[in-house]
């Protein structure tokens, strides 16, 4: 019986083993060709493609607000952010709800593709060969070496401004309001 209390204390994780066991694992998907990632502490969670209610005035990359078990989250749309062409929705597109500040935002992507473990020592700070690749980079703080692919790492906070964090309070206030 001893044998048994210990097996199960020894199963049990702290917060902080489990944040180790974070640190390094990245979730991948995909916007276009490139394969971006996101530091796996901020993903909340992945759902389905749902309906999203739009909200006038907003930028055109901000989808809209959806419900997810009485939250109201604010989505947008991440091929749209980086100033691409909108693509078609489909049974692959999903959204990664993430958390940033205490603030949950749902993004839209293509693809899902896996979780991945990029050592700090495979990050390098991403290039600026000119003005334009320095905009396009605004969002990514790093490109992980994975095998011999890359992956261009996501800053959520640099991905997410003040605007659309104020678009997520002044939503929520509003169906708040509405009830």
């Amino acid at each position: 019986m001893d044998e048994i209390s210990k097996s199960k204390k020894a199963s049990v994780t702290s917060p902080e083993e489990e944040h180790d066991a974070q640190k390094g694992m990245y979730m991948t998907f995909l916007s276009g060709s490139e394969c971006y990632g996101l530091k796996i502490q901020y993903v909340n969670e992945i759902i389905g493609f749902q309906d999203i209610t739009p909200v006038p005035e907003t930028e055109d990359y901000i989808m809209g607000l959806i419900n997810l078990r009485g939250k109201i989250i604010p989505v947008i749309d991440v091929h749209r952010r980086f100033n691409r062409d909108p693509f078609e929705y489909n049974d692959r597109t999903c959204i990664i709800v993430v958390d940033v500040k205490s603030t949950l935002v749902g993004l839209i992507v293509e693809k899902i593709a896996e979780v991945v473990e990029i050592q700090d020592e495979n990050i390098l700070p991403p290039p600026s060969i000119s003005r334009v690749d320095r905009s396009q980079n605004k969002y990514v703080y790093g490109i992980g070496k994975v095998g011999d692919s890359v992956k261009l790492l996501l800053d959520p906070e640099r991905l997410l401004n003040d605007e659309e964090q104020l678009t997520s309070e002044q939503g929520t206030e509003l169906m708040v309001d509405g009830e």
